[in-house]
């Protein structure tokens, strides 16, 4: 599943209820952001922490990547996301959510075919979602970007 929309309408929020539900039904679920996933892929060879998080994420049934492709990936970072979204496809349920739509990934990836290769994978058999409307966390401070002078 790929929860899209701009940020504050709820789709991390979505995808950690998602995955509470599925803990409560007897599933193992990794909740991780993109760019922790990236750092623990870049030191998984040489940290016992990066390890271990790794071999969680390969056994879990549900994986949550939060903030997908928020920031450009170098060529190694991207080969890196490659491999773990090629080892979870088939046998692990990937939730992502992105405030940028899957077209837009091919610039942030850099490499037109592990954008490809990539996309291949996520959207065989994907449901995307996309949530739009006002920022929740903005909803109740629409005041702090008035017009109002501020005076000593």
């Amino acid at each position: 599943m790929i929860l899209l929309g701009p940020p504050g309408v709820g789709k991390t929020h979505l995808a950690i209820g998602l995955g509470i539900e599925a803990i409560h039904r007897g599933y193992k679920v990794i909740f991780t952001t993109m760019g922790e996933l990236i750092q623990v892929l870049k030191t998984q060879e040489i940290t016992r922490k990066s390890q271990t998080r790794m071999k969680r994420i390969r056994d879990a049934d549900l994986v949550v990547i939060d903030d997908l492709m928020f920031m450009a990936m170098n060529q190694s970072e991207a080969n890196l996301f490659f491999h773990i979204i090629n080892d979870l496809y088939n046998t692990t349920s990937i939730i992502l959510t992105s405030n940028k739509a899957p077209k837009e990934w091919g610039e942030l990836l850099g490499d037109p075919a592990i954008t490809t290769a990539i996309l291949d994978r996520i959207m065989h058999r994907v449901e995307i979602i996309h949530l739009n409307g006002d920022s929740y966390r903005m909803k109740h401070r629409s005041t702090i970007f008035s017009n109002e002078n501020v005076s000593n």
